[in-house]
């Protein structure tokens, strides 16, 4: 069996920093295990896998771990292999995933993905959390994942988690979050659960980020970045319910997957 596959730099202007991700196009689904195994031994974040449908594409994600329910940058990827390997003609690309039909628009260089605002509520600080962390945050919010804001730009940087502690907490990972000291905030985000100890830049977590710093600062739109080695700049606005996340991408290796069905 042959199978065609990209790799995909996400939320970058040039290689070796964004999130990179692998991309499978599919005429027809695989069965979900080979799926989670080509995952698995990617070694990726996520790989991303698609399907022809009516409204445009089926889009289901994976980490080497388990499928997930909502991936950005493996969907900025994803994109940008539609628009500009398989040469989609359309303007936007209606994409059916498990959070329901997410749009991708090309604007020149970049993708602006229509995404759902993920709900936020207060919470206890959890003591493994702290511990995790190795410093308490000033607020802790919860939702798909934690969300644990920080006073300053610095204090993120500087976090060195437990990533075994971290793995025994009960939600898919944990985001820390503050001010920007030249953008509205900074974030990291760790999902050691998932296979995924610190991800360069998740889309994702974004959707919850974002209203968070829109509520505490009036803006409805707002600069980003994620502080992790490779680092990565999202633009995002906040309206209605929902998050569009900017970004470009670029496509670092072109492959083909060879193994015995």
């Amino acid at each position: 069996m042959k199978l065609k596959q990209y790799q995909v730099d996400a939320f970058a202007t040039r290689a070796f920093e964004g999130n990179p991700a692998a991309v499978c196009p599919l005429q027809s689904w695989l069965e979900d295990d080979l799926l989670q195994a080509i995952a698995e031994e990617n070694n990726l974040s996520e790989t991303a896998f698609f399907v022809p449908s009516e409204k445009g594409f089926h889009l289901r994600w994976f980490t080497p771990a388990a499928e997930v329910d909502l991936c950005g940058h493996a969907t900025l990827a994803a994109a940008h292999i539609i628009f500009n390997v398989l040469g989609y003609r359309e303007p936007v690309i209606t994409f059916e995933t498990r959070s329901g039909d997410l749009l991708v628009r090309k604007q020149g260089d970049f993708l602006q993905m229509d995404f759902p605002a993920l709900p936020l509520s207060v919470t206890d600080t959890p003591d493994q959390l702290t511990k995790a962390l190795g410093a308490p945050p000033s607020e802790v919010w919860a939702g798909d994942d934690y969300l644990a804001v920080f006073d300053s730009e610095d204090a993120i940087r500087a976090i060195n988690p437990d990533m075994g502690l971290l793995s025994l907490l009960d939600l898919r990972g944990v985001i820390v979050t503050a001010p920007g000291s030249d953008v509205d905030f900074v974030s990291r985000f760790f999902a050691p659960r998932l296979g995924i100890p610190e991800d360069p830049v998740t889309g994702s977590a974004h959707c919850m980020l974002a209203p968070y710093w829109a509520g505490k600062t009036g803006k409805a739109s707002l600069s980003a970045r994620q502080l992790s080695r490779r680092g990565g700049h999202l633009t995002c606005e906040v309206n209605a319910g929902r998050v569009v996340l900017t970004g470009s991408a670029i496509i670092f290796m072109a492959g083909e997957i060879t193994f015995e069905p």
